[in-house]
């Protein structure tokens, strides 16, 4: 059985929420939700959840999953949120408790927080499977951008997390610790072993002027036209292309608070004694010297 897939795309962080469902009055699982946040005034909302709490219970939808490819540096998710919203699970890859012991120990993070991946109801392994109500999922390990990524993939339907994104634009970058070019190749490789009809849903697009952005891409034009690994690319070439490029990167805006509310699954830090929750700011610990 395969998938009916509803996309919403926030255009401040050029990403993709997807819901994806088996039937009108079934079974759905959303994945890489958004929550909305202003670092002017350190402000979040969940405008971008709700529109996607709206469409859940417009087509009367039994929320399973909240799943996450990867904890995002370019994001704040709405897990939590949404997890109290519709009784949900949420899961990521088990890669998450290194991704959550390298953090803690940048930000500083209070000494109870744990960094086993408590804070999400599963961890997923390469292969695991599980269900979206009458639709069978399987988690297939994907690392690279980031050493926790997956991909699910979901009937005929393929939710690629940082892995490829439209194909003029490449792929994703591999400079955040974890990281790494060769393993992005092979990941990316494997998802061009999946059956020609697969459908890839991109968790993010940062389209030109002319068009508009674009959720979904299919195996084949990624085999023939992405930039990076299209054609006859081979892993030497991709991985000298990659480190060039990400050594001229900025780091990405939110990739701070992000990271501090992601390796929560969702949560924002825990409240000081004056009632208020606070973010960190690590000095001269990204990017250039100062």
């Amino acid at each position: 059985m395969n998938p009916q897939v509803q996309s919403f795309y926030d255009p401040a962080t050029f990403t993709f929420t997807h819901v994806v469902y088996d039937r009108d009055g079934g079974h759905a699982a959303i994945v890489d939700p958004v929550l909305d946040y202003d670092p002017a005034c350190a402000r979040t909302s969940t405008a971008s959840a709700d529109r996607v709490l709206a469409f859940v219970r417009d087509h009367s939808l039994i929320v399973d999953w909240i799943l996450e490819t990867h904890a995002h540096a370019d994001h704040l998710t709405s897990a939590a949120y949404l997890k109290r919203e519709t009784g949900a699970k949420v899961a990521i890859g088990r890669g998450i408790t290194q991704v959550q012991e390298r953090f803690k120990a940048l930000f500083g993070m209070e000494p109870e927080f744990a960094t086993d991946g408590r804070q999400f109801d599963r961890l997923f392994a390469d292969g695991d499977t599980f269900a979206i109500g009458e639709l069978e999922a399987r988690a297939i390990a994907t690392p690279g951008h980031t050493d926790d990524s997956l991909t699910y993939l979901v009937g005929d339907a393929a939710f690629v997390g940082d892995t490829v994104f439209a194909p003029e634009t490449g792929t994703a970058r591999v400079d955040f610790p974890g990281g790494d070019a060769r393993k992005l190749y092979r990941s990316i490789r494997t998802l061009f072993d999946l059956p020609a009809d697969t459908r890839l849903f991109l968790c993010h697009d940062y389209p030109p002027a002319e068009r508009e952005a674009h959720p979904q891409s299919s195996l084949d034009e990624q085999k023939q036209r992405n930039v990076h690994v299209g054609g006859e690319a081979d892993e030497e070439t991709f991985v000298k292309l990659r480190t060039e490029r990400d050594a001229r990167l900025a780091a990405p805006k939110l990739i701070l608070p992000a990271l501090q509310v992601n390796i929560r699954a969702g949560e924002l830090p825990p409240t000081d004694a004056n009632g208020i929750r606070y973010l960190r700011l690590p000095l001269n610990q990204l990017g250039g010297e100062a």
